[in-house]
């Protein structure tokens, strides 16, 4: 492996929460020359966000539908190392995330090149990482290490915290009593621990274990339930991405879709979901632990297992 010299580090964000991240993970690195990118799509997404903007999101998140991208103007025309942050949408990369990902320019700079993926998202990373793993390996890249940062809060709290903040444009405790949406601030500031191991890897030349290290540092959190709920969730995102995407020859009846949709996607959270998870949990998961812990290191391993750099 060449020493890494140049550093492409390129993320999208409209709070600010994966610049934040992306910024203290390179903290630390030294002795290289960073080209730091915040790209952004032609026709900006709002933040805060409407609420019927938010949901209209995602049939083009699931279907994976690339937008226009504003012009991004690269330092060099080969990286030795690509750090790409992004956030899922909907079970899937966001639609910036998967517009990047469809640049031929940025396609271009990740063949056979070494790419780090960092990922900030309310809980669930699963599907979006496939999708961008695929999509990487697809173009030539060589992903050798992923690193997760979500929100902690209870699946059904974090939804309700989160929504306050993207609709309000406040990171505030919603109620008073709530926790503060989004990732906490202690697992922000952790990215600079992490950007510590990454230097010395750079150091050493040698990027082979940097996987293996996040993961042994205990930080990702995945559990049984996100995997099950991430299996479910995103069939029935397709089905209702399907369905909007081909039925909606009107305004008036995409947005009577989309409607339908975001009251399903609630009547499924927060009724449906409780009673289906505590059946899972009491009957299922006792029986089905080993296969459930070796999906799970499948998982915490979402790299090319293939790339020279393992």
């Amino acid at each position: 492996m060449d020493k890494i010299r140049n550093v492409l580090v390129i993320s999208y964000s409209q709070s600010g929460q994966l610049h934040e991240i992306t910024d203290n993970f390179i903290q630390p690195l030294q002795d290289v020359d960073i080209d730091r990118i915040k790209y952004d799509p032609v026709d900006p997404y709002p933040f805060p966000w409407t609420s019927a903007a938010f949901f209209d999101t995602m049939p083009e998140s699931v279907l994976e539908k690339p937008v226009p991208l504003k012009k991004i103007s690269y330092k060099y025309s080969k990286y030795d190392l690509v750090i790409f942050a992004y956030q899922p949408w909907y079970l899937s990369p966001s639609i910036p995330a998967t517009s990047l990902l469809s640049d031929k320019e940025f396609l271009a700079r990740i063949e056979k090149t070494p790419v780090i993926t960092l990922i900030g998202s309310r809980n669930m990373w699963l599907n979006s990482q496939e999708s961008v793993k695929s999509r990487i390996i697809e173009a030539g890249g060589i992903i050798v290490a992923n690193l997760p940062f979500a929100d902690r809060n209870q699946n059904q709290i974090s939804a309700i915290t989160i929504l306050h903040w993207m609709l309000s444009g406040r990171k505030v405790r919603k109620y008073r009593f709530l926790p503060l949406p989004g990732v906490s601030d202690k697992d922000i500031f952790a990215a600079k621990d992490f950007g510590k191991i990454l230097n010395l890897a750079i150091y050493m030349n040698d990027l082979t274990k940097l996987q293996d290290e996040f993961v042994a540092s205990g930080f990702i959190d995945l559990t049984a339930e996100i995997i099950f709920i991430e299996k479910k969730a995103k069939r029935l995102f397709r089905i209702w991405a399907a369905i909007i995407s081909k039925y909606s020859k009107t305004q008036t009846r995409r947005r009577l879709l989309i409607s339908a949709y975001k009251y399903y996607l609630f009547t499924a959270l927060f009724i449906i979901a409780p009673i289906v998870m505590l059946f899972y949990k009491l009957l299922i998961i006792p029986f089905t632990l080993k296969r459930i812990n070796r999906e799970k290191q499948v998982y915490l391993r979402q790299i090319d297992s293939k790339c020279p750099y393992i």
